[in-house]
């Protein structure tokens, strides 16, 4: 199944993926989120592209963890995500084991972190229209 060799129990979402247009988007549904948090993590803008990467920082990225993928949507999100991301394991503020697609290409990493708030506004039409 691509880059998940078995479906992870949880999946922590801190960018796009936090927008519900976007879930519905991709997997027809809104999955459960449970509000949680990565310690030594950010989510950082990128150079030329409208979402963020997850990567080692100061502070504690902010997001969800989906608990009730079913395997056909982890197959979904997989084939969406940029090859230049990994899925890897974090341990999560609340203790939660949990995996991510982490962003893997430095030198496209903004100093500047991502704003959800600013994607809603400016880009979430154009972006979920781009995969429908």
């Amino acid at each position: 199944m691509g880059r998940l060799g078995s479906p992870p129990a949880g999946l922590f979402v801190y960018g796009t993926l936090r927008c519900d247009r976007v879930l519905d988007g991709l997997l027809r549904r809104i999955p459960r989120g449970v509000p949680d948090s990565a310690p030594g993590w950010r989510v950082a803008s990128l150079a030329a592209r409208v979402y963020p990467g997850l990567v080692p920082g100061p502070g504690a990225a902010v997001g969800l963890v989906l608990s009730d993928l079913t395997l056909p949507e982890w197959r979904i999100l997989d084939d969406f995500e940029d090859q230049c991301y990994e899925l890897r394991p974090l341990t999560l503020a609340s203790g939660r084991d949990a995996v991510a697609y982490v962003w893997t290409v430095d030198s496209e990493v903004l100093a500047s972190d991502w704003d959800l708030t600013s994607f809603e506004r400016d880009h979430v039409a154009a972006y979920v229209a781009r995969f429908q």
